[in-house]
């Protein structure tokens, strides 16, 4: 799942200039006939696989969103009557207890596709998302698990530098003129994976989870989105190198090493997809295929030689002294105190995953979050703390003002029966059911 600003920060990254189109809005700020051409670009994109990549059809259900308004353009009538026909499509305002994300939905008695609007002005860019978010929708048709995975090992200097080494090695694969020079970049960008994998036990499993989540989603959205071989590699390509510039990798990743390990992988073993479901890694289904032995962790440092002349290694030892002074100010704001706690107990969330920093056992900082709960809805834009073991969120509560229950870059909305309370620390509060009368 991609939330509520993937989109936006990739196109930032790309530099390009976004603008609705140019035609005034009928309803809301999804105007209904520029979405029908949207709806219609996806029926090509099925009409053109006709089912047969994955044994289904991608088209179905879909909700283009304002998420600034919650107006939707939908292709089909919702089952609760919500939304009403205009033209050849279905307008209307969905609750606020639907999410708002780049991603696959329950609601209305319906599974939908669910895209943020506006959609990508690039033809190219614009494709492979509606593919993406698609095929979300059939995922559990399919019955491919979808689970995020820890991985806040990315966000240390030798997980983020070996990561980058892999998608070096992996570009080189994908440009490589003959297979001799593909295998050698693909052997290297096992050998950079496999000693992350070393130095950190628990990545192998972690990593599966998202790529076989939001890597093969993206890997479908290069494949099925674009039409010609070419364009599937310079777009991946893209990948590779737009992710670099990403806050983290923690969560990011998987959009640039899915479509590179599929795409290698239609190169050696075209049933590939067929063993998905097998227990098998992206990284071991290509080793298998491409008959290459167990790396040689002795000609690491020789390796890294060729992908590093010193100058990555270098910039990660900063970045790596910055973020442990960043991780000490974020704990000190954040679990030191005061802060408010905030139960978590029915969750759901709106954030941006490029941007999310690892704090350890203590949890993930997400720098900008709304999270709807029991008791209500927290806005943040300047740090909370989500310590998913422990079931609580936490912000800030150096200068809170208790009456407008809003604080340093935070504002909280209680349900009635929620208040704020002392907490169990001095100084801290809590967020609490009010005592009966």
């Amino acid at each position: 799942m991609a939330s509520l600003s993937t989109w936006r920060f990739r196109r930032q990254l790309l530099a390009l200039s976004l603008a609705m189109f140019a035609v005034p809005p009928v309803f809301g700020n999804v105007e209904p006939a520029s979405a029908h051409r949207m709806f219609q670009e996806a029926q090509a994109i099925c009409a053109r696989d006709a089912g047969a990549f994955w044994g289904h059809d991608l088209c179905g259900p879909m909700l283009l969103v304002d998420p600034a308004d919650r107006s939707a353009v939908a292709n089909q009538l919702d089952g609760q009557g919500t939304f009403r026909p205009s033209g050849q499509v279905f307008v209307g305002t969905l609750p606020q207890t639907v999410i708002l994300a780049n991603t696959a939905i329950e609601w209305s008695g319906i599974r939908w596709s669910e895209i943020l609007w506006p959609l990508p002005e690039d033809a190219d860019q614009r494709h492979v998302m509606l593919a993406h978010e698609m095929f979300h929708r059939i995922q559990p048709a399919l019955k491919m698990v979808l689970r995020e995975g820890d991985n806040r090992h990315l966000d240390t200097l030798q997980g983020r530098y070996l990561m980058q080494l892999e998608w070096r090695a992996l570009a080189a694969a994908l440009r490589a003129p003959d297979a001799a020079t593909r295998k050698t970049a693909i052997g290297d960008a096992l050998l950079f994976r496999r000693e992350r994998y070393r130095l950190f036990p628990m990545a192998a499993s972690n990593e599966n989870d998202l790529e076989s989540n939001e890597g093969i989603a993206e890997y479908t959205g290069v494949r099925l989105g674009l039409a010609t071989p070419q364009a599937r590699i310079r777009y991946a390509l893209h990948d590779l190198a737009v992710f670099v510039h990403a806050p983290t990798f923690v969560r990011s990743f998987a959009y640039a090493t899915g479509p590179a390990y599929g795409l290698l992988l239609d190169q050696t073993d075209s049933g590939w997809r067929r063993q998905l479901g097998s227990g098998q890694r992206l990284d071991q289904l290509l080793g298998n295929a491409a008959h290459l032995p167990s790396p040689a962790f002795a000609t690491l440092k020789a390796r890294e030689a060729v992908y590093d002349d010193g100058t990555l290694y270098a910039g990660e030892v900063q970045r790596d002294e910055a973020r442990r002074a960043h991780l000490a100010a974020l704990k000190a704001q954040l679990v030191d105190g005061p802060v408010l706690v905030l139960p978590l107990r029915h969750s759901s969330f709106q954030f941006n995953p490029q941007t999310l920093v690892p704090l350890g056992d203590l949890g993930i900082v997400y720098p900008t979050i709304r999270l709807d709960d029991d008791w209500g809805v927290l806005e943040v834009d300047a740090n909370a703390r989500i310590d998913q073991q422990a079931k609580i969120a936490t912000v800030s509560a150096a200068d809170i003002d208790s009456s407008k229950l809003h604080g340093r870059g935070w504002k909280l909305t209680l349900k009635p029966g929620w208040t704020v309370a002392p907490g169990t620390r001095k100084g801290d509060l809590a967020v609490k059911r009010s005592a009966s009368p």
